[in-house]
């Protein structure tokens, strides 16, 4: 599913024109991308949750040569879905 057929989704099941589907979707995603660039965590009930893990700076080995390599700390976004959702998925 791409961006078209998603909004074309939620207007049809929301019962909205394809412009207030497509204004919705980029709300939802501003305030998502709003709130993890704050680090915030966020709980969509029945769904699952957003939130920002941070990783360590580690070293790695290039795969071709062997050689060491330093992998600098940086944070991740990580989804964890609920059970209904994974249910659902099943």
């Amino acid at each position: 599913m791409n961006k078209q057929d998603l909004i074309k989704d939620i207007a049809e099941r929301g019962e909205f024109t394809k412009a207030d589907a497509d204004a919705a979707l980029k709300a939802v995603q501003g305030a998502i991308a709003a709130a993890l660039t704050r680090g915030d965590k966020i709980t969509l009930p029945g769904f699952g949750t957003f939130k920002v893990v941070e990783t360590a700076a580690r070293t790695g080995r290039n795969p071709q040569t062997g050689e060491p390599v330093e992998i600098p700390a940086k944070r991740k976004i990580k989804f964890n879905p609920t059970q209904a959702l994974k249910d659902l998925v099943q």
